[in-house]
């Protein structure tokens, strides 16, 4: 697939993007998770055609699009999604977001429902959840941990907990390695904290939802099933063979998965 890359300089970083040149199909955004970068997709764009417009980024501090800037936040990786559209013209996408990516895609879902057509979320946790004690105490403890921790011992773990699979570990840790350890902190904690209870809250869009059945990050393995359960439109998938980056680590599975999707509600 032909992609055209470009920069918008906002809030002090320029931000990289990339999109296909036959704008005139509906759009797909895809937003990738904490430490990764736009790569974490090539294997879908194999299994996508010229029926859908893509576009994918690094988000700031991640990948091409640094420095950072000042401050990190979900809302303000939203902000910057939403101003990357304005400036594309791009009224309305299915969103594509891996474990951080499907939070912002979330929170767009919630601020700007009019710019969902759909969600295909991966490996990623449920924003408007109600967390339990022992949850909000690790989040709240999280910050001291990751003050203390070792940086080589913390790109280790991550990786083992984010795939199954060698080739997809290497291009994690060469990706989480880039970012260094005090942007990697700033990202880890930000995505940490996105989590905001909302009582009654309801997507009421056509989402797919996939999980790896060896996924082992944070609750997302025990929450999945129980957010799938709460929307009306929401159809859910184990993905075999596969972590927390199951895209990756099987992406025969997931692209049949969500091609299947993205024929049934936009072609």
């Amino acid at each position: 697939m032909n992609l055209l890359e470009k920069t918008f300089q906002k809030d002090g970083c320029s931000i990289h993007y990339w999109l296909t040149p036959n704008q005139d199909a509906p759009w797909l955004i895809f937003l990738h998770g904490a430490g990764a970068n736009h790569r974490m997709f090539k294997d879908q764009l194999k299994s996508l055609d010229e029926q859908f417009a893509v576009l994918l980024w690094d988000a700031r501090g991640h990948g091409k699009s640094r420095p950072m800037g000042p401050n990190f936040s979900i809302k303000l990786l939203m902000d910057d999604i939403l101003s990357i559209m304005d400036k594309e013209m791009i009224n309305k996408a299915t969103f594509i977001g891996q474990s951080m990516g499907g939070n912002v895609a979330q929170e767009i879902a919630f601020y700007y429902p009019e710019k969902v057509e759909n969600l295909i979320l991966i490996g990623c946790t449920w924003n408007m959840q109600k967390l339990t004690f022992t949850e909000k105490l690790t989040i709240g403890l999280t910050p001291l941990i990751m003050s203390v921790y070792p940086w080589d011992l913390m790109v280790k773990q991550s990786i083992r907990a984010s795939s199954v699979k060698y080739e997809v570990q290497e291009y994690l840790r060469n990706a989480f390695l880039s970012i260094g350890s005090h942007d990697f902190t700033k990202i880890f904690l930000a995505t940490a904290n996105c989590l905001h209870t909302e009582e009654d809250y309801k997507i009421n869009k056509p989402i797919l939802l996939v999980c790896g059945e060896h996924d082992n990050t944070g609750n997302i393995k025990k929450i999945a099933p129980i957010w799938a359960k709460s929307e009306p439109q929401c159809e859910f998938h184990w993905i075999p063979d596969a972590g927390h980056c199951a895209n990756q680590d099987n992406p025969e599975e997931f692209n049949k998965l969500m091609t299947f999707f993205l024929r049934n509600k936009l072609l």
